[in-house]
Protein backbone atom coordinates (compact mmCIF):
# COMPACT_ATOMS: atom_id res chain seq x y z
CA UNK A 1 0.00 0.00 0.00
CA UNK A 2 2.87 2.33 0.80
CA UNK A 3 4.65 1.37 -2.65
CA UNK A 4 1.20 2.28 -4.43
CA UNK A 5 0.76 5.58 -2.81
CA UNK A 6 4.74 6.92 -3.67
CA UNK A 7 4.07 6.02 -7.28
CA UNK A 8 0.84 8.22 -7.23
CA UNK A 9 2.74 11.10 -5.38
CA UNK A 10 5.03 10.48 -7.93
CA UNK A 11 2.70 10.37 -10.84
CA UNK A 12 0.82 13.62 -9.45
CA UNK A 13 4.44 15.56 -9.43
CA UNK A 14 4.78 14.47 -12.94
CA UNK A 15 1.52 15.45 -13.84
CA UNK A 16 2.47 19.14 -12.57
CA UNK A 17 5.38 19.14 -14.76
CA UNK A 18 3.97 17.82 -17.51
CA UNK A 19 0.84 20.40 -17.60
CA UNK A 20 3.58 23.05 -17.49
CA UNK A 21 5.18 22.04 -20.21
CA UNK A 22 2.51 21.56 -21.75
CA UNK A 23 1.70 24.95 -21.97
CA UNK A 24 4.58 25.83 -24.16
CA UNK A 25 5.15 23.04 -26.12
CA UNK A 26 1.19 21.91 -26.60
CA UNK A 27 -0.32 25.52 -26.55
CA UNK A 28 2.68 28.04 -27.73
CA UNK A 29 4.53 25.26 -30.02
CA UNK A 30 7.74 25.67 -28.18
CA UNK A 31 9.99 22.87 -27.93
CA UNK A 32 11.81 23.83 -24.73
CA UNK A 33 14.55 21.23 -24.27
CA UNK A 34 15.50 23.12 -20.57
CA UNK A 35 12.24 22.74 -18.84
CA UNK A 36 14.02 20.31 -16.35
CA UNK A 37 15.93 23.59 -15.38
CA UNK A 38 12.64 25.28 -13.90
CA UNK A 39 12.16 22.42 -12.18
CA UNK A 40 15.35 22.33 -10.79
CA UNK A 41 15.57 26.18 -9.55
CA UNK A 42 12.44 25.71 -8.15
CA UNK A 43 13.39 22.50 -6.20
CA UNK A 44 16.47 23.82 -5.09
CA UNK A 45 15.22 27.50 -3.97
CA UNK A 46 12.10 25.75 -2.16
CA UNK A 47 14.81 23.54 -0.21
CA UNK A 48 16.94 26.18 0.23
CA UNK A 49 14.22 28.30 1.88
CA UNK A 50 12.91 25.81 3.94
CA UNK A 51 15.94 24.87 5.50
CA UNK A 52 15.68 28.69 6.62
CA UNK A 53 12.91 28.13 8.49
CA UNK A 54 10.04 29.70 5.92
CA UNK A 55 6.95 27.70 5.93
CA UNK A 56 7.14 25.28 3.38
CA UNK A 57 3.74 26.05 1.11
CA UNK A 58 5.35 29.52 1.13
CA UNK A 59 8.76 28.33 0.29
CA UNK A 60 7.10 26.21 -2.85
CA UNK A 61 5.29 29.26 -3.82
CA UNK A 62 7.96 31.66 -3.61
CA UNK A 63 10.21 28.96 -5.35
CA UNK A 64 7.50 28.82 -8.22
CA UNK A 65 8.09 32.58 -8.75
CA UNK A 66 11.47 32.40 -8.88
CA UNK A 67 11.15 29.74 -11.73
CA UNK A 68 8.51 32.04 -13.48
CA UNK A 69 10.98 34.90 -13.27
CA UNK A 70 13.74 32.91 -14.40
CA UNK A 71 11.51 31.70 -17.51
CA UNK A 72 10.58 35.23 -18.29
CA UNK A 73 14.36 36.85 -18.17
CA UNK A 74 15.96 33.66 -20.11
CA UNK A 75 12.44 33.58 -22.61
CA UNK A 76 13.42 37.45 -23.29
CA UNK A 77 16.87 36.49 -25.76
CA UNK A 78 15.88 33.08 -26.61
CA UNK A 79 12.27 33.78 -28.27
CA UNK A 80 14.32 36.29 -30.47
CA UNK A 81 15.86 32.48 -32.04
CA UNK A 82 13.35 30.42 -33.98
CA UNK A 83 12.68 26.69 -34.67
CA UNK A 84 16.18 24.13 -33.90
CA UNK A 85 17.62 27.47 -32.46
CA UNK A 86 15.35 27.92 -30.00
CA UNK A 87 15.28 23.89 -29.02
CA UNK A 88 18.86 24.42 -28.93
CA UNK A 89 19.40 27.55 -26.65
CA UNK A 90 16.64 25.94 -23.95
CA UNK A 91 19.11 22.43 -24.22
CA UNK A 92 22.12 24.83 -23.42
CA UNK A 93 20.79 26.78 -20.56
CA UNK A 94 19.17 23.67 -19.25
CA UNK A 95 23.18 22.32 -19.26
CA UNK A 96 24.54 25.61 -17.63
CA UNK A 97 21.45 25.24 -14.87
CA UNK A 98 23.12 21.72 -14.08
CA UNK A 99 26.52 22.66 -14.26
CA UNK A 100 25.33 25.60 -11.73
CA UNK A 101 23.95 23.03 -9.46
CA UNK A 102 27.11 20.70 -9.64
CA UNK A 103 30.16 23.48 -8.91
CA UNK A 104 28.04 25.48 -6.80
CA UNK A 105 29.12 23.91 -3.50
CA UNK A 106 27.85 26.50 -1.11
CA UNK A 107 24.90 27.16 -1.91
CA UNK A 108 23.75 24.01 -3.57
CA UNK A 109 25.37 21.53 -2.22
CA UNK A 110 27.37 20.76 -5.44
CA UNK A 111 27.35 16.67 -6.39
CA UNK A 112 26.39 15.88 -2.80
CA UNK A 113 23.26 17.47 -2.85
CA UNK A 114 21.05 19.02 -0.41
CA UNK A 115 20.23 16.52 2.24
CA UNK A 116 17.14 16.65 5.05
CA UNK A 117 14.54 18.89 3.44
CA UNK A 118 11.64 18.47 5.62
CA UNK A 119 8.23 17.99 4.63
CA UNK A 120 5.31 20.27 5.60
CA UNK A 121 4.54 19.87 9.37
CA UNK A 122 0.88 18.78 8.80
CA UNK A 123 1.94 15.82 6.71
CA UNK A 124 4.48 14.36 9.03
CA UNK A 125 7.66 12.30 8.48
CA UNK A 126 8.72 8.92 7.57
CA UNK A 127 5.87 6.19 5.51
CA UNK A 128 3.31 7.63 7.91
CA UNK A 129 3.29 10.77 5.86
CA UNK A 130 2.03 9.28 2.80
CA UNK A 131 -1.44 10.03 3.04
CA UNK A 132 -1.29 13.07 3.65
CA UNK A 133 1.43 13.96 1.58
CA UNK A 134 -0.92 12.29 -1.10
CA UNK A 135 -3.72 14.45 -0.30
CA UNK A 136 -1.23 17.55 -0.62
CA UNK A 137 0.46 17.11 -3.95
CA UNK A 138 -3.48 16.19 -4.98
CA UNK A 139 -4.72 19.87 -4.10
CA UNK A 140 -1.75 21.33 -5.86
CA UNK A 141 -2.25 19.03 -8.99
CA UNK A 142 -5.85 20.55 -8.75
CA UNK A 143 -4.83 24.25 -8.51
CA UNK A 144 -2.39 23.54 -11.50
CA UNK A 145 -4.50 22.06 -13.61
CA UNK A 146 -7.94 24.02 -13.19
CA UNK A 147 -5.99 27.49 -13.82
CA UNK A 148 -4.04 25.69 -16.76
CA UNK A 149 -7.55 24.85 -17.96
CA UNK A 150 -9.02 28.58 -17.97
CA UNK A 151 -6.11 29.33 -19.54
CA UNK A 152 -6.37 26.83 -22.25
CA UNK A 153 -10.06 28.03 -22.72
CA UNK A 154 -9.35 32.08 -22.95
CA UNK A 155 -8.53 34.14 -25.96
CA UNK A 156 -4.95 33.61 -24.65
CA UNK A 157 -5.14 30.05 -25.33
CA UNK A 158 -6.93 29.85 -28.15
CA UNK A 159 -4.23 32.82 -29.28
CA UNK A 160 -0.98 30.59 -28.67
CA UNK A 161 -2.59 27.80 -30.97
CA UNK A 162 -3.30 30.08 -33.49
CA UNK A 163 0.53 30.83 -32.82
CA UNK A 164 1.73 27.17 -32.77
CA UNK A 165 -0.25 26.69 -36.34
CA UNK A 166 1.14 29.61 -38.08
CA UNK A 167 2.97 33.07 -36.57
CA UNK A 168 2.27 35.00 -39.58
CA UNK A 169 -1.44 34.66 -39.10
CA UNK A 170 -1.57 35.36 -35.26
CA UNK A 171 0.81 38.25 -36.32
CA UNK A 172 -1.37 39.72 -39.08
CA UNK A 173 -4.54 39.61 -36.66
CA UNK A 174 -2.55 41.86 -34.71
CA UNK A 175 -1.74 39.80 -31.71
CA UNK A 176 2.25 40.34 -30.39
CA UNK A 177 3.09 36.93 -30.55
CA UNK A 178 6.35 37.44 -28.61
CA UNK A 179 4.65 38.58 -25.70
CA UNK A 180 2.36 35.56 -26.16
CA UNK A 181 5.04 33.32 -26.13
CA UNK A 182 7.03 35.21 -23.48
CA UNK A 183 3.81 34.79 -20.99
CA UNK A 184 3.44 31.09 -22.17
CA UNK A 185 7.30 30.30 -21.21
CA UNK A 186 6.71 32.55 -17.83
CA UNK A 187 4.00 30.26 -16.50
CA UNK A 188 5.51 27.30 -17.45
CA UNK A 189 8.28 27.77 -15.49
CA UNK A 190 6.04 29.19 -12.55
CA UNK A 191 4.31 25.61 -12.68
CA UNK A 192 7.58 23.97 -13.51
CA UNK A 193 9.13 25.45 -10.25
CA UNK A 194 5.72 24.60 -8.23
CA UNK A 195 6.55 20.57 -9.20
CA UNK A 196 10.24 20.79 -8.03
CA UNK A 197 9.37 22.05 -4.76
CA UNK A 198 7.05 19.61 -4.22
CA UNK A 199 9.47 17.33 -5.83
CA UNK A 200 12.45 18.41 -3.01
CA UNK A 201 9.89 18.32 -0.19
CA UNK A 202 8.74 14.57 -1.03
CA UNK A 203 12.17 13.19 -1.58
CA UNK A 204 13.89 15.45 1.14
CA UNK A 205 17.10 15.28 -1.10
CA UNK A 206 18.15 16.64 -4.27
CA UNK A 207 21.23 16.47 -6.23
CA UNK A 208 22.12 17.60 -9.52
CA UNK A 209 21.74 14.01 -10.99
CA UNK A 210 17.68 14.62 -10.79
CA UNK A 211 17.93 17.42 -12.88
CA UNK A 212 19.72 15.90 -16.18
CA UNK A 213 18.03 15.45 -19.76
CA UNK A 214 16.90 12.10 -19.08
CA UNK A 215 14.40 13.85 -17.34
CA UNK A 216 13.68 16.41 -19.84
CA UNK A 217 12.90 13.71 -22.33
CA UNK A 218 10.70 11.99 -19.39
CA UNK A 219 8.69 14.79 -19.29
CA UNK A 220 8.68 15.22 -23.50
CA UNK A 221 7.43 11.85 -23.53
CA UNK A 222 4.55 12.70 -21.07
CA UNK A 223 3.33 14.81 -22.77
CA UNK A 224 3.89 13.90 -26.20
CA UNK A 225 2.50 10.44 -25.16
CA UNK A 226 -0.64 11.97 -23.68
CA UNK A 227 -1.67 14.02 -26.18
CA UNK A 228 -0.10 17.61 -26.10
CA UNK A 229 -2.17 20.38 -26.89
CA UNK A 230 -4.88 19.03 -24.78
CA UNK A 231 -6.17 19.57 -21.39
CA UNK A 232 -5.64 16.27 -19.68
CA UNK A 233 -3.31 13.99 -21.98
CA UNK A 234 -0.37 15.33 -19.93
CA UNK A 235 -1.42 13.78 -16.92
CA UNK A 236 -2.77 10.33 -18.60
CA UNK A 237 0.75 10.64 -20.19
CA UNK A 238 2.26 11.22 -16.75
CA UNK A 239 0.42 8.24 -15.34
CA UNK A 240 1.05 5.49 -18.18
CA UNK A 241 4.83 6.44 -18.55
CA UNK A 242 5.60 6.13 -14.27
CA UNK A 243 3.54 2.93 -13.93
CA UNK A 244 5.53 1.52 -16.79
CA UNK A 245 8.33 2.34 -15.63
CA UNK A 246 7.64 1.07 -12.17
CA UNK A 247 6.30 -2.59 -13.85
CA UNK A 248 9.51 -2.67 -15.58
CA UNK A 249 11.53 -2.50 -12.70
CA UNK A 250 9.66 -5.91 -11.71
CA UNK A 251 10.68 -7.96 -14.88
CA UNK A 252 13.05 -10.79 -13.41
CA UNK A 253 16.84 -9.64 -14.60
CA UNK A 254 19.20 -12.51 -13.93
CA UNK A 255 22.18 -10.58 -11.36
CA UNK A 256 24.85 -10.00 -13.67
CA UNK A 257 22.52 -8.18 -15.95
CA UNK A 258 21.03 -5.66 -13.39
CA UNK A 259 23.32 -3.03 -15.13
CA UNK A 260 21.22 -3.03 -18.19
CA UNK A 261 17.92 -2.60 -16.52
CA UNK A 262 18.53 1.72 -16.84
CA UNK A 263 19.84 1.72 -20.52
CA UNK A 264 17.04 -0.87 -21.66
CA UNK A 265 14.11 1.36 -19.88
CA UNK A 266 15.48 4.42 -21.98
CA UNK A 267 15.39 2.11 -25.30
CA UNK A 268 11.71 0.74 -24.02
CA UNK A 269 11.02 4.85 -23.79
CA UNK A 270 11.76 5.11 -26.85
CA UNK A 271 10.91 2.64 -28.88
CA UNK A 272 7.21 3.06 -27.51
CA UNK A 273 7.81 7.20 -28.74
CA UNK A 274 8.19 5.90 -31.71
CA UNK A 275 5.66 3.53 -32.38
CA UNK A 276 3.05 6.13 -30.78
CA UNK A 277 4.32 8.88 -33.48
CA UNK A 278 3.60 6.81 -36.38
CA UNK A 279 0.53 5.04 -35.08
CA UNK A 280 -1.00 7.80 -33.23
CA UNK A 281 0.28 10.77 -33.48
CA UNK A 282 -2.20 12.72 -31.33
CA UNK A 283 -1.18 11.15 -28.49
CA UNK A 284 -3.23 8.99 -25.85
CA UNK A 285 -5.89 11.82 -25.74
CA UNK A 286 -6.70 13.65 -28.88
CA UNK A 287 -6.60 17.14 -29.64
CA UNK A 288 -10.73 18.66 -30.74
CA UNK A 289 -10.38 19.25 -34.24
CA UNK A 290 -8.08 16.22 -34.33
CA UNK A 291 -9.40 13.50 -33.70
CA UNK A 292 -11.75 12.62 -30.61
CA UNK A 293 -12.40 15.65 -28.37
CA UNK A 294 -10.27 16.03 -25.36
Amino acid sequence: MDYLLHILIICLIYSIFALSLNLELGYAGLYNFGHIAFFGIGAYASALLSLQGVWIPLAMLMAAVIAGIGGSLFSLPALRLSGDYFGIATFVFAEMAHLFFLNERDLTGGPMGLPGIPRPAFTGSGVESLPLFLVFALLIALFTFGLLYRIANSPYGRALKVIREDEFVAQALGKNTFRLKTKAVMVGSFFAGLAGGLWAHYITYISPSDFTLQETILVLLCVVLGGRGTRTGPVAGAFAVIFFGEIIRFIPVPPGYVRFVAPFQGMVYGLILILMMLKRPQGIISEAGRGSNA
